[in-house]
């Protein structure tokens, strides 16, 4: 059916299940699917040459508008808070309040930080943010079989929103929910909207109010993107939902999180810095006349 599967990143715990939901997402076409994803380090690359690529929120944090004394605390922020957001043996309970403490934390911050509205691109293009492989056969393929493209993200709106549109893939199917920044008449960062999203909380209470939930009530299939535990919620306010996979990133700590990740997602993988997987099972699901033909070199 999908010969990425195969690759060696892949594990699932069920595959014969895998099948038969790419099985019915397939005969659903492309007028009942939707694509629910997270961005950092789901669309986003976590690594390249060993080294780790920076999220939508270390975009700002590690750029020359951030004081240095701005950085050291973000800084602390994260080696603090991040271990406790990727441990395994502490429930989802017990991490949500740190979580809005940690993001919450780091927004007042940044609002001290006199960041312009016009200093995002340059911090986008200055930084060493990557989308992941294959990420234009990804967008444009959604974008060519009309298939809305949902981005729900813990990250920065405005920055991430940057990234997609200097990569030359912002197509009108992608709508994006994320944490947008507040900016005063002079254009300067003075904090961030409501509501809060973080790690945790992705799911049908901050959607309930967006026109992009009531619009979609036909798309009843789901191809779900995330690399956390907390991206599992993402389609909760999806109503009278047929088929859903789930596709999880399992990018750190692979060993200790791999138990759960089975569990909790259909298809895991595992250190893949590619779109290969889901491109493969776009190609199989969506009518082969409108899939993006690769130009040649």
């Amino acid at each position: 059916m999908v010969s990425e599967l195969d690759k060696a990143t892949v594990r699932m715990k069920d595959p014969e299940q895998v099948k038969n939901i790419i099985s019915a997402l397939r005969k659903g076409g492309a007028g009942k699917l939707q694509v629910i994803s997270d961005f950092d380090m789901t669309l986003t690359r976590f690594g390249f040459n060993g080294r780790r690529c920076p999220t939508s929120h270390n975009i700002i944090d590690n750029s020359r508008v951030i004081s240095e004394e701005g950085r050291k605390k973000l800084k602390d922020l994260l080696h603090y808070y991040y271990p406790i957001e990727i441990d395994p043996y502490r429930t989802m309970e017990d991490k949500l309040p740190l979580m809005v403490e940690w993001w919450t934390k780091a927004h007042n911050l940044l609002s001290q930080q006199k960041i312009l509205k016009s200093d995002i691109a340059q911090m986008v293009k200055e930084s060493d943010v990557m989308l992941r492989d294959g990420f234009n056969i990804f967008f444009d393929q959604l974008h060519q079989s009309r298939v809305p493209l949902f981005i729900f993200s813990a990250g920065v709106g405005d920055v991430l929103e940057e990234i997609i549109r200097q990569a030359g893939v912002f197509h009108p199917n992608v709508n994006v929910v994320s944490n947008y920044m507040d900016f005063n008449d002079s254009g300067i960062l003075k904090g961030f909207r409501e509501p809060l999203i973080h790690t945790y909380n992705k799911n049908n209470t901050v959607l309930k109010n967006t026109e992009y939930f009531q619009q979609l009530c036909t798309r009843t299939n789901i191809l779900l993107l995330g690399d956390s535990m907390g991206d599992l919620s993402m389609a909760d306010g999806v109503t009278s939902l047929e088929n859903i996979l789930r596709v999880g990133f399992l990018n750190d700590r692979v060993e200790e999180q791999r138990g759960k990740y089975l569990e909790a997602y259909d298809i895991v993988l595992e250190k893949d810095e590619t779109l290969d997987v889901v491109n493969g099972i776009l190609r199989f699901i969506l009518p082969q006349t409108e899939l993006v033909q690769p130009k040649s070199p």
